[in-house]
């Protein structure tokens, strides 16, 4: 009787931790579950291998960035909140960041961008809107940005350190060298509000030069300007004149 009550109780304990291995590794793989409301500080999205996909969170758990599954530091983004986006290999190709408030000088600053960067490189789109004591700029940016494989991230900080090491006569030339073999990032296109409460859309060059602008001032005169390398306007169409 002992024996039965031994082979019954093993094969309880047995079934139980079956069931148990079951229960869990079907939930692992049908978990769901629905919130009419969720409250959270940050949200990761990841692929099953655990690779993040995307980053929604406040201010306080605000990443830095990642690059090839790795993230870094950005202490410059400490003072955003949003979402950042991020590509099958593990590094950020763009974002939506935002903050805004009065500080204790009771100035406003206001910010929100959404951008879109080229493979392991920086943003070559973006729509911006900044906020100030000042000023507010509305504006689409859209860049020429080098390839991966000639300039990395972060190669704009050491260009601009290495710059500053040489002599100020020396500066123009080292930029100009570097922009000729295709190192730097370009602004192309820029569309947006001016300081003056006008509106223009600026057309430029491969070294980021405007070379033709079309402009509405404030007061509603309209303009066509053509400008030459050194940023000289060499034409301009208005209303009521020829072509």
């Amino acid at each position: 009787m002992s024996q039965i009550r031994t082979f019954l109780t093993g094969a309880m304990t047995m079934a139980a931790a079956l069931a148990a291995v079951v229960a869990l590794t079907g939930a692992k793989a049908e978990r769901k579950a629905e919130f009419d409301e969720i409250t959270v500080g940050r949200i990761n999205i990841v692929e099953p291998d655990g690779t993040k996909r995307m980053v929604i969170s406040n201010k306080a758990q605000f990443p830095g960035d990642f690059l090839q599954g790795k993230e870094r530091e950005r202490p410059d983004r400490r003072s955003f909140a949003g979402m950042l986006f991020i590509n099958d290999e593990g590094t950020e190709n763009g974002g939506l960041i935002q903050k805004g408030g009065i500080g204790p000088d009771g100035k406003v600053t206001s910010g929100v961008s959404l951008t879109f960067d080229r493979f392991r490189q920086d943003q070559a789109l973006q729509l911006i809107n900044t906020d100030s004591a000042t000023t507010q700029r509305t504006a689409l940016i859209i860049n020429d940005v080098p390839p991966h494989t000639l300039t990395v991230i972060g190669d704009g900080k050491r260009f601009a350190e290495e710059a500053r090491k040489l002599p100020e006569a020396e500066r123009r030339a080292y930029w100009d060298k570097l922009a000729d073999e295709g190192k730097l990032s370009m602004n192309r296109i820029w569309l947006g509000n001016t300081s003056e409460k006008g509106s223009s859309l600026q057309l430029k060059d491969a070294r980021g030069r405007t070379r033709m602008q079309l402009q509405v001032s404030a007061d509603g005169k309209a303009q066509i300007q053509m400008l030459d390398e050194q940023g000289k306007v060499v034409k301009s169409i208005e209303p009521g004149t020829a072509g």
